[in-house]
């Protein structure tokens, strides 16, 4: 596929995930500043499950995840200017995420630290799944480790289900490095291998803390048909399918979803999502700027 006819498709990702049509963001730019290695090396299974396309689809289905949670959803809903500008919380979910991965330690601290800040005048009341009035707030524990746990499991679901399962011990290892980006976000036990972290993800599932509500529907039906440029819409449509078909049956019925109607496509879900990442590669680079820029300050600090 020649340059002239990825430019524009590069221009309007660059736009969706960066904010902006040309260059590089400051904030991944900057992530060449620092005076250490960071949380994660660039052997670790983070940067392999980080680096690449299948963030993208991960991050789709980390935000239907944490849709399931009512407390998180109504922090989003009733706090957040989300359907008049829709990419910001994925701008910043994306910044976040790659500065804790890539950055050094004060980057990612401070990272976590502007989240913190940020959520602080997230607080209110929602309707649990008992029907039961509950207040909230966007930096309680509870809610903070049902984000981490929704971040572990779709970053690592979705890598496992483009690429194919990680060598044995791979996918403990991911929970067990990124367990530190949970700490920092002061979650207090987040899980250290697969089998916790599937203990701790069924555990919200007792009627309360993960429901089905009206609300769901209307934040589901947003991120399904998300407002993009017309040249993004089919991809997208792609990627949300295999967001979807990649989740577990049990996060599938609480949606209130049904697989097979996304499944109708050219390509089975799976594969429809391969071929749209690989396009998506070629117009950004199979390496992104912030793992390009931890690796200059890397070389820099003579640990590449």
């Amino acid at each position: 596929m020649s340059n002239g006819l990825l430019a524009p498709l590069r221009r309007r990702l660059s736009l969706t995930f960066a904010g902006q049509s040309e260059g590089i963001p400051e904030w991944e730019l900057a992530l060449e500043k620092g005076d250490d290695a960071g949380y994660f090396a660039p052997d670790s299974v983070t940067w392999r499950v980080h680096g690449g396309m299948t963030p993208i689809v991960g991050g789709i289905r980390a935000l239907l995840t944490q849709a399931l949670n009512p407390g998180v959803l109504a922090g989003v809903l009733d706090h957040s200017y989300y359907r008049e500008d829709p990419l910001a919380r994925l701008a910043r979910t994306i910044r976040w995420v790659f500065t804790v991965t890539y950055g050094d330690t004060v980057a990612a601290g401070r990272a976590c630290e502007h989240v913190h800040r940020r959520h602080e005048s997230v607080v209110g009341e929602y309707t649990d799944g008992h029907g039961d009035l509950r207040a909230y707030s966007a930096n309680d524990p509870e809610l903070l480790a049902w984000v981490h746990l929704a971040f572990a499991d779709a970053f690592l679901g979705s890598y496992e289900y483009l690429r194919g399962p990680l060598p044995p011990g791979g996918a403990d290892q991911y929970v067990r490095e990124w367990a530190t980006a949970g700490e920092l976000m002061g979650v207090a036990e987040p899980p250290r291998s697969l089998a916790e972290l599937r203990e701790q993800l069924a555990a919200y599932d007792d009627g309360a803390r993960l429901a089905h509500s009206p609300r769901l529907e209307e934040a589901v039906g947003f991120l399904r048909r998300l407002p993009l440029d017309p040249l993004l819409v089919p991809g997208y449509r792609t990627l949300f399918a295999a967001a979807v078909d990649s989740m577990s049956n049990r996060h599938v019925e609480l949606l209130g979803l049904d697989r097979q109607p996304l499944r109708r496509g050219l390509l089975p879900a799976r594969q429809g999502a391969q071929v749209t990442l690989a396009v998506v590669g070629l117009a950004l680079g199979s390496h992104g700027p912030s793992e390009a820029a931890a690796r200059r300050r890397l070389a820099r600090l003579g640990l590449d």
